[in-house]
């Protein structure tokens, strides 16, 4: 009974920057962590950035020092700013969220994903 559903993906320059959103929505008591995936042409799933329900963050290597997560429980968001854009960073961005429910659950829910191109 959970939604995930990411927001803000586009075409962008070399250098630029975009803000992804994911909202959640349904069956939702908490929020234990969040977390952005992203996946290119011919290439494995990757974890980007992920955060926990207590603030700490984890970030690819590749994205270190241009990429930000953030979450906000009770508005159920996250958000990844993304700086400095790269032609590499360009994939099909997924939110996922491991999420209990009131009836004390707990699954990891993906997003459809939203493209994110980065070329000149």
């Amino acid at each position: 009974q959970v939604q995930l559903v990411e927001s803000g993906g586009g075409l962008v320059q070399p250098g630029g920057s975009l803000r992804l959103s994911c909202a959640a929505s349904g069956n939702i008591f908490s929020i234990n962590a969040m977390g952005w995936y992203r996946q290119a042409p011919g290439k494995e799933r990757e974890l980007v950035a992920a955060i926990t329900s207590g603030g700490s963050t984890n970030y690819a290597d590749s994205v270190k020092g241009r990429f930000t997560i953030s979450s906000d429980n009770a508005k159920k968001t996250g958000d990844l700013q993304m700086n400095s854009l790269k032609p590499e960073d360009t994939a099909v961005y997924y939110c996922n969220a491991d999420i209990m429910s009131w009836g004390g659950y707990v699954y990891r829910y993906w997003g459809q994903g939203t493209q994110v191109t980065v070329s000149s």
